[in-house]
């Protein structure tokens, strides 16, 4: 925890009782399923414009309670919090959706967080370096919920695409940011190890969603003012492929630059 404890600027209001680790690997009675994250789709499927919504949410919330993801043709951005679905829209509002709701990418676990600890003053990139070493490996998939106040929020909203659906890349192009210089609320990490780039983002895929609603989506950058960090390590990746999709079965991968339109998009 030195990497982050030494960085001006940045302190963290109380010390772990024991080591990140054995409490992770000694919490007891977890949920059957609590170490298996679900997916749906691929990132890398949104690169060349595959974004029709072929799960709908009803059918994802059967494998978590938790997660983020997007619409049908990149509808906004979805955070689900204790099996609510919100849906940060273009325009900057945020409802909650229907089961019918479609995606063509999310993912989702059943919440069983450790908490790590309370932190105060702490930038984006600092908590990011961090919290792999909460972990011991960079090379294991794992949640991070961070609740509490922030300043600096940035995030970005895509508008929903029409067909025929433009590529990721050009998608990125016209996205809308927000700002906040005060919000409390809860950020939603998911980490994957770089191994598995393009089946997910490689390092930190973070989401946000204000408790009053007044901001959410995609983040681009924060500072934490003072949270309580939590975290849930998986062993288990259920991938869930969209193979009922013609446009998907038929699509050839093989030129699509994957790892530089993601990183672009990112």
């Amino acid at each position: 925890m030195t990497s982050v404890i030494d960085r001006p600027g940045t302190t963290f209001d109380s010390d772990l009782s024991m080591e990140a680790s054995e409490l992770l690997t000694s919490r007891k009675g977890p949920a059957p399923d609590a170490h298996t994250l679900y997916q749906h789709g691929t990132l890398a499927l949104l690169v060349p414009g595959l974004l029709d919504g072929t799960l709908t949410m009803g059918e994802l919330l059967r494998h978590g309670d938790t997660g983020i993801g997007t619409g049908e043709g990149l509808d906004g951005e979805i955070v689900i919090l204790h099996g609510t679905p919100y849906q940060v829209r273009h325009d900057g509002s945020i409802v909650v959706v229907s089961d019918a709701f479609t995606l063509p990418f999310a993912n989702v676990h059943h919440a069983s967080f450790t908490p790590v600890r309370r932190i105060a003053d702490v930038t984006a990139t600092a908590l990011t370096d961090w919290l792999p070493t909460v972990m011991g490996t960079t090379n294991t998939f794992f949640a991070t919920r961070i609740t509490g106040r922030f300043s600096g929020m940035r995030t970005r909203v895509f508008a929903k695409q029409p067909r025929p659906y433009p590529t990721l890349e050009h998608t990125a192009e016209h996205q809308r940011t927000f700002g906040a210089d005060e919000t409390q609320g809860t950020l939603l990490a998911y980490y994957s190890p770089q191994l598995f780039n393009g089946i997910a983002v490689g390092g930190f895929h973070i989401h946000y969603l204000a408790d009053d609603l007044s901001i959410g989506g995609h983040v681009l950058d924060f500072h934490v003012e003072d949270a309580q960090v939590s975290v849930q390590r998986f062993d288990t990746l259920q991938e869930h492929l969209p193979v009922a999709s013609a446009p998907y079965s038929s699509h050839d991968f093989a030129d699509d630059d994957i790892a530089g339109a993601i990183a672009k998009s990112e």
